[in-house]
Protein backbone atom coordinates (compact mmCIF):
# COMPACT_ATOMS: atom_id res chain seq x y z
CA UNK A 1 0.00 0.00 0.00
CA UNK A 2 1.13 3.51 -0.61
CA UNK A 3 0.62 6.94 0.33
CA UNK A 4 -2.11 7.53 -2.63
CA UNK A 5 -4.26 4.61 -1.23
CA UNK A 6 -3.86 5.32 1.97
CA UNK A 7 -5.02 8.83 1.25
CA UNK A 8 -7.79 7.71 -0.72
CA UNK A 9 -9.36 5.52 2.45
CA UNK A 10 -8.84 7.63 4.81
CA UNK A 11 -10.86 10.29 2.48
CA UNK A 12 -13.30 7.71 1.85
CA UNK A 13 -13.85 6.55 5.59
CA UNK A 14 -17.22 6.24 6.71
CA UNK A 15 -16.32 4.91 10.40
CA UNK A 16 -13.44 6.06 12.58
CA UNK A 17 -10.07 4.61 11.71
CA UNK A 18 -7.61 2.86 14.25
CA UNK A 19 -4.00 3.55 12.99
CA UNK A 20 -2.18 0.42 14.35
CA UNK A 21 1.04 -1.77 13.61
CA UNK A 22 2.56 -4.67 15.33
CA UNK A 23 -0.14 -4.02 18.10
CA UNK A 24 2.86 -3.71 20.90
CA UNK A 25 1.34 -1.17 22.37
CA UNK A 26 -2.64 -1.56 22.15
CA UNK A 27 -2.56 -1.83 26.20
CA UNK A 28 -2.16 2.17 26.37
CA UNK A 29 -4.04 4.68 26.74
CA UNK A 30 -8.10 3.90 26.04
CA UNK A 31 -10.21 1.39 24.43
CA UNK A 32 -9.59 0.89 20.97
CA UNK A 33 -12.16 1.86 18.92
CA UNK A 34 -12.59 2.19 15.03
CA UNK A 35 -11.69 -0.10 11.65
CA UNK A 36 -8.02 -1.46 11.81
CA UNK A 37 -5.59 0.99 9.54
CA UNK A 38 -2.30 -0.70 9.52
CA UNK A 39 0.79 0.50 8.89
CA UNK A 40 2.89 -2.31 8.30
CA UNK A 41 3.24 -1.92 4.54
CA UNK A 42 5.18 1.13 4.63
CA UNK A 43 8.15 -0.43 5.22
CA UNK A 44 11.72 0.45 5.18
CA UNK A 45 14.95 3.23 5.94
CA UNK A 46 14.34 6.16 3.20
CA UNK A 47 17.98 7.95 4.32
CA UNK A 48 20.44 7.26 6.77
CA UNK A 49 23.57 9.81 7.25
CA UNK A 50 25.74 8.29 9.85
CA UNK A 51 28.12 11.44 9.73
CA UNK A 52 25.21 13.23 9.66
CA UNK A 53 23.54 11.58 12.81
CA UNK A 54 20.12 11.53 10.86
CA UNK A 55 17.87 8.72 9.92
CA UNK A 56 14.18 8.83 8.13
CA UNK A 57 11.74 6.05 8.27
CA UNK A 58 9.08 4.69 7.41
CA UNK A 59 6.50 4.42 9.89
CA UNK A 60 6.17 0.42 9.77
CA UNK A 61 9.21 -0.67 9.93
CA UNK A 62 9.93 -2.46 13.19
CA UNK A 63 12.08 -0.92 15.86
CA UNK A 64 14.22 -4.09 16.03
CA UNK A 65 15.11 -3.84 12.18
CA UNK A 66 16.36 0.16 12.62
CA UNK A 67 18.27 -0.19 15.50
CA UNK A 68 20.17 -2.86 14.13
CA UNK A 69 21.08 -0.87 11.33
CA UNK A 70 22.40 1.94 13.80
CA UNK A 71 24.59 -0.73 16.01
CA UNK A 72 25.99 -1.30 13.07
CA UNK A 73 27.48 2.13 13.02
CA UNK A 74 27.84 2.27 16.16
CA UNK A 75 24.79 4.40 16.74
CA UNK A 76 21.60 4.50 18.77
CA UNK A 77 18.61 5.87 19.85
CA UNK A 78 19.72 7.92 22.90
CA UNK A 79 15.75 8.19 24.27
CA UNK A 80 15.91 4.14 24.61
CA UNK A 81 12.12 3.51 23.23
CA UNK A 82 10.73 0.90 24.80
CA UNK A 83 10.44 -2.68 22.64
CA UNK A 84 7.44 -4.82 23.99
CA UNK A 85 8.14 -8.13 23.64
CA UNK A 86 10.65 -7.54 20.54
CA UNK A 87 7.80 -5.82 18.74
CA UNK A 88 7.05 -2.17 17.99
CA UNK A 89 7.24 -0.18 15.04
CA UNK A 90 8.56 3.31 14.30
CA UNK A 91 5.39 5.39 14.00
CA UNK A 92 4.19 3.58 16.96
CA UNK A 93 7.18 4.31 19.03
CA UNK A 94 6.97 8.07 18.23
CA UNK A 95 3.25 8.07 18.43
CA UNK A 96 3.55 6.67 21.73
CA UNK A 97 6.11 9.10 22.90
CA UNK A 98 7.35 6.64 25.43
CA UNK A 99 11.70 6.92 26.64
CA UNK A 100 13.57 4.51 28.47
CA UNK A 101 16.63 4.86 31.24
CA UNK A 102 18.09 7.49 29.19
CA UNK A 103 15.63 10.16 29.05
CA UNK A 104 16.69 12.39 31.88
CA UNK A 105 19.86 13.00 30.68
CA UNK A 106 20.02 12.57 26.77
CA UNK A 107 15.80 13.46 26.31
CA UNK A 108 13.04 12.33 25.12
CA UNK A 109 11.44 10.97 21.72
CA UNK A 110 10.35 14.64 21.09
CA UNK A 111 13.57 16.43 21.38
CA UNK A 112 15.04 13.61 18.90
CA UNK A 113 11.97 13.63 16.38
CA UNK A 114 13.54 15.99 13.25
CA UNK A 115 11.15 15.81 11.10
CA UNK A 116 7.90 13.68 9.73
CA UNK A 117 5.24 13.27 7.17
CA UNK A 118 1.61 13.14 8.15
CA UNK A 119 -2.01 12.46 6.28
CA UNK A 120 -4.57 14.23 8.09
CA UNK A 121 -7.84 13.59 8.68
CA UNK A 122 -9.08 15.03 5.28
CA UNK A 123 -6.31 12.55 3.55
CA UNK A 124 -4.29 15.79 2.83
CA UNK A 125 -0.51 14.57 2.70
CA UNK A 126 2.14 17.04 5.01
CA UNK A 127 5.39 17.25 5.54
CA UNK A 128 6.96 19.01 8.78
CA UNK A 129 10.44 19.48 10.14
CA UNK A 130 13.98 18.25 8.06
CA UNK A 131 17.02 16.54 9.13
CA UNK A 132 18.38 19.00 11.33
CA UNK A 133 18.01 20.33 14.59
CA UNK A 134 15.93 23.79 14.65
CA UNK A 135 17.63 26.69 14.79
CA UNK A 136 15.47 29.63 14.33
CA UNK A 137 12.64 30.98 16.05
CA UNK A 138 9.12 28.63 16.02
CA UNK A 139 7.73 25.62 16.89
CA UNK A 140 8.18 22.38 14.73
CA UNK A 141 4.95 21.09 14.44
CA UNK A 142 5.96 17.39 13.78
CA UNK A 143 7.11 17.43 17.41
CA UNK A 144 3.61 17.71 18.97
CA UNK A 145 3.21 13.89 17.13
CA UNK A 146 5.09 12.44 20.20
CA UNK A 147 2.91 11.19 22.35
CA UNK A 148 -0.38 12.32 20.50
CA UNK A 149 -1.09 8.08 20.13
CA UNK A 150 -2.59 9.12 16.62
CA UNK A 151 -5.18 11.40 17.70
CA UNK A 152 -3.73 14.08 14.96
CA UNK A 153 -3.42 12.05 11.44
CA UNK A 154 -1.45 8.80 10.56
CA UNK A 155 2.21 9.05 10.34
CA UNK A 156 4.11 7.57 7.48
CA UNK A 157 7.77 8.81 7.92
CA UNK A 158 9.87 10.27 10.50
CA UNK A 159 13.22 11.46 10.93
CA UNK A 160 14.89 11.30 13.82
CA UNK A 161 18.23 12.22 15.37
CA UNK A 162 20.82 9.49 16.34
CA UNK A 163 23.87 9.39 18.28
CA UNK A 164 27.02 7.73 19.39
CA UNK A 165 27.42 5.26 21.14
CA UNK A 166 29.41 5.81 24.23
CA UNK A 167 33.41 5.01 24.45
CA UNK A 168 32.70 3.32 28.22
CA UNK A 169 30.34 2.74 30.41
CA UNK A 170 30.01 1.39 34.06
CA UNK A 171 26.87 0.67 36.06
CA UNK A 172 26.90 0.97 40.14
CA UNK A 173 25.05 -0.36 42.35
CA UNK A 174 24.16 1.72 46.06
CA UNK A 175 22.33 -0.23 49.12
CA UNK A 176 19.94 3.20 49.61
CA UNK A 177 16.41 3.31 51.30
CA UNK A 178 13.91 5.16 48.81
CA UNK A 179 14.58 8.76 50.63
CA UNK A 180 18.47 8.48 50.19
CA UNK A 181 18.30 7.44 47.00
CA UNK A 182 16.22 10.44 45.98
CA UNK A 183 18.99 12.67 47.94
CA UNK A 184 21.40 10.76 45.65
CA UNK A 185 20.33 11.36 42.60
CA UNK A 186 19.55 14.56 42.83
CA UNK A 187 22.58 15.81 44.10
CA UNK A 188 24.98 13.84 41.55
CA UNK A 189 22.56 15.59 38.80
CA UNK A 190 23.72 18.39 39.50
CA UNK A 191 27.76 18.02 39.44
CA UNK A 192 29.73 17.49 36.12
CA UNK A 193 29.33 13.64 36.16
CA UNK A 194 28.29 11.09 33.20
CA UNK A 195 25.43 10.27 34.38
CA UNK A 196 23.12 8.68 31.71
CA UNK A 197 20.68 7.09 34.00
CA UNK A 198 19.70 5.33 37.14
CA UNK A 199 16.94 3.75 39.10
CA UNK A 200 15.96 2.64 42.57
CA UNK A 201 13.84 -0.20 43.65
CA UNK A 202 13.81 -2.92 46.52
CA UNK A 203 16.21 -0.79 48.32
CA UNK A 204 19.24 -0.95 45.87
CA UNK A 205 20.14 2.32 43.19
CA UNK A 206 21.70 1.61 40.26
CA UNK A 207 23.79 4.00 38.56
CA UNK A 208 24.78 4.31 34.71
CA UNK A 209 27.81 6.20 33.81
CA UNK A 210 28.84 6.34 30.05
CA UNK A 211 30.88 8.66 28.02
CA UNK A 212 34.67 9.12 27.60
CA UNK A 213 36.43 6.24 29.40
CA UNK A 214 38.79 8.58 31.66
CA UNK A 215 35.01 10.40 32.96
CA UNK A 216 34.30 7.59 33.23
CA UNK A 217 36.46 6.26 35.28
CA UNK A 218 36.66 9.80 37.76
CA UNK A 219 33.10 9.49 37.91
CA UNK A 220 33.52 5.91 39.67
CA UNK A 221 35.94 6.54 41.84
CA UNK A 222 34.26 9.78 43.03
CA UNK A 223 31.06 7.79 43.64
CA UNK A 224 32.22 4.46 45.13
CA UNK A 225 29.83 1.76 45.00
CA UNK A 226 29.91 -1.63 43.82
CA UNK A 227 30.69 -1.91 40.06
CA UNK A 228 28.22 -4.30 38.11
CA UNK A 229 29.94 -6.68 35.48
CA UNK A 230 28.78 -5.90 32.42
CA UNK A 231 26.72 -8.35 31.18
CA UNK A 232 24.42 -8.05 34.45
CA UNK A 233 24.10 -4.38 34.31
CA UNK A 234 23.50 -4.17 30.54
CA UNK A 235 20.54 -7.19 31.33
CA UNK A 236 19.34 -5.17 33.90
CA UNK A 237 19.41 -1.65 31.99
CA UNK A 238 17.59 -2.93 29.11
CA UNK A 239 14.79 -5.23 30.99
CA UNK A 240 14.33 -1.68 32.64
CA UNK A 241 13.99 -0.52 28.92
CA UNK A 242 11.72 -2.91 27.68
CA UNK A 243 9.55 -3.08 31.29
CA UNK A 244 10.23 -6.72 31.01
CA UNK A 245 12.50 -6.80 34.45
CA UNK A 246 11.26 -8.23 38.07
CA UNK A 247 9.37 -4.97 39.01
CA UNK A 248 6.96 -5.10 35.29
CA UNK A 249 6.47 -8.93 35.70
CA UNK A 250 5.29 -8.30 39.32
CA UNK A 251 2.89 -5.84 38.16
CA UNK A 252 1.53 -7.17 35.27
CA UNK A 253 0.60 -10.10 37.39
CA UNK A 254 -0.91 -7.88 40.04
CA UNK A 255 -2.73 -5.78 37.08
CA UNK A 256 -4.12 -9.49 36.40
CA UNK A 257 -5.43 -9.30 39.52
CA UNK A 258 -7.58 -6.25 40.10
CA UNK A 259 -4.29 -3.51 41.11
CA UNK A 260 -3.38 -0.58 38.35
CA UNK A 261 0.55 0.37 37.30
CA UNK A 262 0.93 3.65 37.59
CA UNK A 263 3.46 5.74 35.59
CA UNK A 264 4.31 9.32 37.77
CA UNK A 265 5.48 12.11 36.09
CA UNK A 266 6.77 14.41 38.91
CA UNK A 267 9.69 16.99 39.92
CA UNK A 268 13.26 15.24 40.65
CA UNK A 269 13.19 16.83 43.47
CA UNK A 270 9.82 15.81 44.98
CA UNK A 271 10.47 13.95 48.28
CA UNK A 272 9.39 10.03 48.80
CA UNK A 273 5.56 9.30 48.28
CA UNK A 274 3.96 7.13 51.33
CA UNK A 275 1.81 5.45 48.84
CA UNK A 276 0.25 1.91 49.25
CA UNK A 277 2.37 -0.42 46.76
CA UNK A 278 5.25 -1.30 45.50
CA UNK A 279 7.32 1.85 43.41
CA UNK A 280 10.19 1.98 41.38
CA UNK A 281 11.93 5.28 40.54
CA UNK A 282 14.04 6.17 37.49
CA UNK A 283 14.97 9.34 35.69
CA UNK A 284 16.70 11.05 38.60
CA UNK A 285 13.34 10.77 40.30
CA UNK A 286 11.12 12.90 38.05
CA UNK A 287 9.53 9.54 37.00
CA UNK A 288 8.11 6.72 39.45
CA UNK A 289 5.84 3.30 38.77
CA UNK A 290 3.74 2.30 41.30
CA UNK A 291 1.64 -0.94 41.47
CA UNK A 292 -1.24 -0.43 43.80
CA UNK A 293 -4.73 -1.23 44.27
CA UNK A 294 -5.37 2.59 45.93
CA UNK A 295 -8.41 4.57 44.67
CA UNK A 296 -7.67 6.61 41.05
CA UNK A 297 -8.97 10.01 42.42
CA UNK A 298 -6.60 9.42 46.11
CA UNK A 299 -3.47 8.95 44.34
CA UNK A 300 -3.88 11.32 42.05
CA UNK A 301 -4.01 14.35 44.59
CA UNK A 302 -1.44 12.91 46.63
CA UNK A 303 1.03 13.08 43.14
CA UNK A 304 -1.05 16.49 41.81
CA UNK A 305 0.22 17.97 45.90
CA UNK A 306 4.03 17.82 44.98
CA UNK A 307 3.29 19.20 41.92
CA UNK A 308 3.21 15.91 39.45
CA UNK A 309 0.79 13.75 37.52
CA UNK A 310 -0.46 10.59 37.18
CA UNK A 311 -1.11 7.77 34.29
CA UNK A 312 -3.04 4.96 34.28
CA UNK A 313 -0.33 2.90 32.46
CA UNK A 314 -1.90 -1.02 33.16
CA UNK A 315 -5.21 -1.79 34.31
CA UNK A 316 -8.15 -4.09 33.72
CA UNK A 317 -10.63 -0.58 34.22
CA UNK A 318 -10.28 2.11 32.90
CA UNK A 319 -13.03 3.75 33.79
CA UNK A 320 -11.09 6.75 36.24
CA UNK A 321 -9.31 7.78 33.25
CA UNK A 322 -6.05 6.77 31.45
CA UNK A 323 -4.00 10.55 31.59
CA UNK A 324 -4.29 13.28 33.63
CA UNK A 325 -7.63 15.72 33.79
CA UNK A 326 -6.99 18.49 31.92
CA UNK A 327 -7.85 22.30 32.72
CA UNK A 328 -10.19 24.17 30.94
CA UNK A 329 -7.06 25.87 28.32
CA UNK A 330 -5.51 22.73 28.16
CA UNK A 331 -8.64 21.03 27.13
CA UNK A 332 -9.16 23.77 24.51
CA UNK A 333 -6.10 23.72 22.64
CA UNK A 334 -6.18 19.48 22.23
CA UNK A 335 -9.84 20.24 20.86
CA UNK A 336 -8.38 22.61 18.69
CA UNK A 337 -5.49 20.77 17.47
CA UNK A 338 -7.93 18.09 16.86
CA UNK A 339 -10.00 20.30 14.53
CA UNK A 340 -6.84 21.61 12.33
CA UNK A 341 -5.56 18.13 11.73
CA UNK A 342 -8.67 15.98 12.34
CA UNK A 343 -11.86 17.80 11.84
CA UNK A 344 -13.86 14.65 11.12
CA UNK A 345 -12.45 12.80 14.19
CA UNK A 346 -11.06 10.04 12.02
CA UNK A 347 -8.66 9.10 13.89
CA UNK A 348 -7.98 6.68 17.28
CA UNK A 349 -11.16 8.43 19.09
CA UNK A 350 -10.53 8.00 22.68
CA UNK A 351 -7.12 7.16 23.02
CA UNK A 352 -5.64 10.32 24.83
CA UNK A 353 -9.47 11.57 26.14
CA UNK A 354 -13.04 10.13 25.52
CA UNK A 355 -13.77 13.54 23.68
CA UNK A 356 -11.31 13.50 21.46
Amino acid sequence: MNFADLQARIRDARAPLRITGHGSKDFYGGALQGEPLSTLALNGVTAYEPSELYISVLAGTPLFDVEALLAQHQQRFAFEPPRFDGKGSIGGMVAAGLSGPARAALGSVRDHLLGAVLINGRGELLSFGGTVMKNVAGFDVSRVLAGSLGQLGLITEVTLKVMPLPAAVTTLRFEFDQAAALMAMNRWGGEPLPLEASAWWDGALLVRLAGAAAAVEAACAKLGGDVIPPELAGAFWLGLRDQRDEFFIGAQRAVAGGARLWRLSLPSTAPELRLHGEQLVDWGGAQRWVVTPMEPTALRETVAAVGGHATLFRALDKACGVFAPLSAPQAAIHQRLKASFDPNGVFNSGRLYPDL
